[in-house]
C-alpha cells in the first residue's frame, strides 16, 4: 500500500459526525480571531481615511472629542460657536492656505447642508466635481457622491438635522422662513467614502442668511467666501484649515490654542480613541486565543478518542501488509486535512462576518471601513495549521508504539 488517500476517505466518510465537529471546531476559533483583528483594521482604516481632510481644526474651547465628531464625522450636535474675529484673524494668518468655515443647522430629506467656501469644496483643487461645477454665488450648491439630487434640481432646506419632510409638509410650511431660500444643485463631488459624501455644500453665506445671521460682507457685497469683513462675521461652529505646509501646521496649532479656540489634529482624537478601542481588542483577542486553546485541546481529545475506537481497524490494515509508516502517515494526514480545511473555513467565515458587520456599521458610522485580510490573519491561521500538524503526530505516534496483537485484541 503506497497511497493513503483512499484510506483517509473511507475514514471520513465512515466518521462523519466526528470530521463535521472536528471543522466546525477549528472554523469557529478561527473566525472568530480574524473577525476581531479584521474589524479593528477596518475601523482604523475607516476613521484615517474620514479625517484626510481636515490637517487642523479650530473650535471653540470644549471638548476636542464633540469638535471632531461634529466636523469630521457629521455626528451634528450643539457645540459652542468661535466668534467672527477670529474666523477672519486665521484667514490673514501667515502659513493659511485657506480657512474654511463650516455651519450646520439645515437638513434636505436628512441630509446635512453645511455652509463653507469653495476652497474647502473642492479641497484646494485636488477634489474637482465629477459632474457640473462648484457654487459661485447664493443659492447654489455641491452635493456629495452619494446625494440623490440630480443636476439642476432645486431643493427647499428644512430645519434641523434629523428631521425628513414630504412635499405635503413643506407646503405646509410655505411660510417659514427657512423656505425663503432654495438651491440648486450645480455639481457633485467625487466619492470620499466618509459622511461628507451624503452632504450638501452651500455658500456659508447662505447659511448665515437663512439663520437671520450677518453675512460676512459688508453691505450690498455680492461675492461669496473670504475676504471678509470683521465687522459682519457671525460665529461658526469650527473652522477647517488647510496650512502650506507641515511645519506651518504644527506653528498655527500652537499660535490659535489661546482662551478664545482650541486647534487640533483630528489624529490627535483619533489615537484617544485607538487606544480605547486597543484595550477592546485585546480583551477580545484574548477571548479569541482562549477559544483555540479550548479548541485544540477538544481536537485532542476527539482525536484521541476516535484513535482508541479505530485501533483494530488499524490493527488489520498492518496485519495485511500495511507498513508502521504507512499507518502513521493515514493518520497524520486525517488530523492534519481536518485541521487545515477547518482553519480555511474560519478564515472565509471571519472575513465574511466582518465584511457582513461592516456593512451594517458603515451607514451609521457615516463613512465606509474597507475590511481586508492581512499579514496578521494570515499568522493566525497558519498557526493553528502549524499546532494542528504537531496534534497530529500524536495519534500517529501512539500507533506505532501498539503491537499488532495488541490491536487485533480490541
Amino acid at each position: 500500500m503506497f497511497n493513503p488517500f483512499p484510506v483517509v476517505l473511507a475514514d471520513y466518510r465512515r466518521n462523519r459526525l466526528l470530521v463535521a465537529t472536528t471543522m466546525a471546531l477549528v472554523a469557529l476559533a478561527v473566525a472568530m480571531g480574524i473577525a476581531v483583528i479584521a474589524q479593528e483594521r477596518a475601523l482604523r482604516q475607516g476613521n484615517a481615511r474620514a479625517a484626510d481632510d481636515f490637517d487642523l481644526l479650530v473650535g471653540a474651547p470644549g471638548s476636542p472629542t464633540q469638535l471632531v465628531l461634529t466636523s469630521v464625522y457629521l455626528k451634528l450636535q450643539s457645540i459652542p460657536l468661535l466668534s467672527g474675529e477670529v474666523l477672519e484673524r486665521i484667514s490673514r494668518t501667515r502659513g493659511v492656505r485657506y480657512a474654511a468655515p463650516i455651519a450646520f443647522g439645515d437638513n434636505w430629506q436628512g441630509h446635512p447642508i453645511v455652509g463653507t467656501i469653495t476652497a474647502f469644496a473642492n479641497r484646494d483643487g485636488h477634489l474637482p466635481p465629477t459632474e457640473g461645477r462648484l457654487f459661485t454665488q447664493r443659492g447654489e450648491a455641491v452635493v456629495g457622491a452619494s446625494v440623490p439630487l440630480a443636476l439642476g434640481t432645486r431643493i427647499q432646506p428644512a430645519h434641523g438635522q434629523q428631521q425628513t419632510h414630504d412635499e405635503e409638509d413643506e407646503q405646509d410650511e410655505a411660510h417659514d422662513h427657512h423656505h425663503a431660500l432654495s438651491y440648486t444643485v450645480v455639481g457633485r463631488l467625487p466619492p470620499r467614502h466618509n459622511a461628507w459624501d451624503s452632504a450638501i455644500l452651500v455658500p456659508v453665506e447662505d447659511v448665515w442668511a437663512i439663520h437671520e445671521l450677518p453675512s460676512g460682507h459688508a453691505e450690498g457685497e455680492k461675492h461669496i467666501g473670504p475676504p471678509w469683513d470683521a465687522t459682519q462675521l457671525p460665529g461658526v461652529p469650527a473652522i477647517a484649515v488647510k496650512p502650506e505646509s507641515v511645519a506651518a501646521a504644527y506653528g498655527l496649532r500652537g499660535q490659535l490654542r489661546t482662551h478664545e479656540s482650541m486647534a487640533l489634529f483630528p489624529a490627535e482624537v483619533l489615537n484617544e480613541l485607538y487606544s480605547t478601542l486597543g484595550n477592546v481588542r485585546d480583551l477580545m483577542s484574548l477571548l479569541a486565543l482562549t477559544a483555540q486553546v479550548l479548541v485544540v485541546i477538544a481536537i485532542l481529545m476527539a482525536l484521541l478518542t476516535g484513535f482508541l475506537a479505530r485501533a483494530r481497524q488499524f490493527a488489520v490494515l498492518r496485519a495485511i501488509g500495511a507498513s508502521a509508516r504507512y499507518i502513521f502517515i493515514v493518520i497524520w494526514l486525517e488530523v492534519s486535512l481536518l485541521v487545515a480545511a477547518g482553519a480555511t473555513l474560519g478564515l472565509v467565515l471571519g472575513y465574511g462576518a466582518s465584511w457582513l458587520l461592516m456593512q451594517w456599521i458603515a451607514p451609521k458610522a457615516g463613512f465606509t471601513m474597507p475590511v481586508s485580510l492581512g499579514e496578521e490573519e494570515l499568522r493566525l491561521v497558519a498557526a493553528l495549521v502549524a499546532a494542528g500538524l504537531l496534534i497530529a503526530l500524536l495519534p500517529g505516534w501512539l500507533s506505532l508504539r501498539r503491537s499488532i496483537a495488541e490491536g487485533l485484541k480490541n
